[in-house]
């Protein structure tokens, strides 16, 4: 997601990335096809806003080559985060499948630290962006309330994957949750919270297009996606 707060250029994950691009022939890493389809240079990026670690939402921030992808941007990531994937006595806390992927946090970051900025949960981290707490997932998974006027949003990163099976069944556990009691936790607090506010849901692994209102479905929940308009 690309947010123009009118005097910030904000860029919230990066997915994969180049690298993962050129791998993969293609079957994932299209944000640089599609920033380039929206006019958007990623050298204009101000900002890029990290949920979490995993490499889905990190492993943009290198081209193939390890070169910056956005290297105007300042990175700003959760401050439990980087505490727990810069820590190696925490590889002791992982599963399975976050055990694998320890080492690739310091890959991320690997000689540019100072372009990082650590924020707290439940401040404004960019103009009109609120971090909320939603840890499970991973120990400092974040998620973000983007507001504009009155208007307001929620996008829940990784709260829950595939809406389908995870909004009906909040309960189900994934292989990539660091946390999975805390995970079932914090979805049952997140939906709770955008079906109180009647809010506009954005999900990171959401079918297109990733846009939605949540409802109460007997104890569980669906997602009812928005109509698409292609039109701005």
């Amino acid at each position: 997601m690309v947010i123009n707060t009118g005097s910030k250029l904000i860029l919230l994950d990066t997915g994969f990335g180049p690298g993962a691009f050129a791998a993969t022939k293609g079957a994932v890493g299209q944000l640089g096809n599609n920033m380039a389809g929206a006019g958007i240079d990623p050298k204009s990026i101000d900002i890029v806003l990290l949920s979490h670690f995993h490499i889905d939402h990190a492993g943009g921030l290198r081209t193939a080559d390890g070169g910056l992808v956005f290297p105007n941007a300042e990175i700003k990531v959760p401050a439990p985060e980087w505490a727990f994937w810069m820590d190696e006595s925490n590889i002791s806390r992982t599963n399975t499948y976050n055990k694998g992927h320890f080492p690739n946090p310091k890959k991320y970051f690997a000689g540019i630290e100072s372009k990082v900025t650590r924020y707290e949960w439940g401040k404004e981290v960019a103009p009109g962006i609120t971090s909320i707490a939603t840890p499970g997932h991973t120990p400092g998974h974040t998620s973000f309330a983007i507001a504009s006027g009155s208007a307001r949003i929620l996008a829940q990163c990784d709260v829950t994957n595939i809406p389908s099976l995870f909004l009906t069944h909040p309960d189900w556990q994934l292989m990539y949750d660091n946390d999975p009691q805390l995970a079932f936790a914090t979805r049952r607090k997140f939906f709770d919270m955008a079906v109180a506010e009647k809010a506009t849901v954005v999900g990171f692994h959401f079918p297109f297009p990733s846009v939605g209102h949540v409802e109460k479905a007997g104890s569980d929940y669906r997602l009812v996606p928005m109509p698409w308009n292609p039109s701005i």
